[in-house]
């Protein structure tokens, strides 16, 4: 299917690997420009190199801290007038809510819900005055149901999606969609490292603790970020313009749920 957005800007924020790559490289299989995010210059370098040799588009890497200010303005520097923006940032580390302090309850709020928001602020005016929007959240399956030790990324992430849910209405009439995307286990390093928690807490192997989380999933195996991809390049489409203040879960059908 031609998505119909060849040509189109796109901002995929912290995409030089997993989830955020995976929307990266289907943007890029779409025809769109992409601009591709990491800290460092490196791996930023290698990512731009590998899509755009997969795909042939024309990729720019900015190395940045997207939880800045001042890597949202080297953002937006290389791409001012984004038809697309995917908003991705690494979650607070796994930890029991009693041992969470102000500072790092702060810093997760600011990672996870402060961040995207600034964002929008950023490029939804244009994007409506355009025309053409949208914006993809990559948030979690612990919006709609806890995970042990993920609250904050989990409370950060829900207050995102309360807060664009009065802001979505004013843009639909512009063709500018918000949507968001809740991974549930797919197959990347943060779940890896996961896994090897596991396994070492339980004293279990790895390939043991591996297996029991498949099968506790319907569709026995963890998502891939080739799919999540896809999902998101739909989503970010010129078919999908009636779609607006969706959340898309992607978990093999872990959550449980009649509606």
């Amino acid at each position: 299917m031609d998505l119909g957005i060849s040509g189109r800007k796109a901002i995929v924020c912290a995409s030089s690997e997993g989830l955020g790559k995976g929307c990266a490289m289907a943007l890029a299989e779409a025809g769109c420009d992409v601009i591709v995010n990491a800290r460092t210059q490196s791996t930023v370098d290698a990512t731009v190199a590998e899509i755009a040799a997969a795909t042939g588009a024309n990729v720019t890497g900015v190395a940045a801290d997207v939880g800045t200010p001042e890597g949202q303005k080297a953002l937006l520097a290389a791409c001012p007038s984004p038809d697309i923006l995917v908003n991705n940032n690494g979650g607070p580390p796994r930890k029991n809510y009693s041992e969470l302090d102000r500072e790092a309850m702060i810093n997760g709020v600011v990672q996870n819900m402060i961040t995207p928001i600034e964002l929008i602020q950023a490029v939804a005016d244009g994007m409506a005055e355009r025309g053409f929007g949208r914006v993809v959240n990559i948030t979690s399956l612990s919006v709609l149901m806890p995970i042990e030790g993920l609250d904050l990324s989990s409370g950060a992430r829900a207050g995102l999606t309360a807060f664009l849910a009065g802001v979505r209405p004013l843009y639909a009439s512009s063709n500018v969609t918000f949507n968001n995307i809740l991974p549930g286990k797919m197959a990347t390093k943060r779940l890896q490292g996961g896994l090897m928690a596991a396994s070492k807490a339980s004293g279990r192997t790895f390939e043991e603790v591996e297996q029991a989380q498949k099968d506790e999933i319907p569709a026995k195996r963890f998502g891939t970020a080739a799919e999540f991809g896809n999902t998101c390049a739909f989503l970010c489409s010129a078919h999908a313009g009636y779609i607006t203040g969706q959340n898309i879960l992607m978990d093999g059908g872990l959550f449980p749920h009649s509606f």
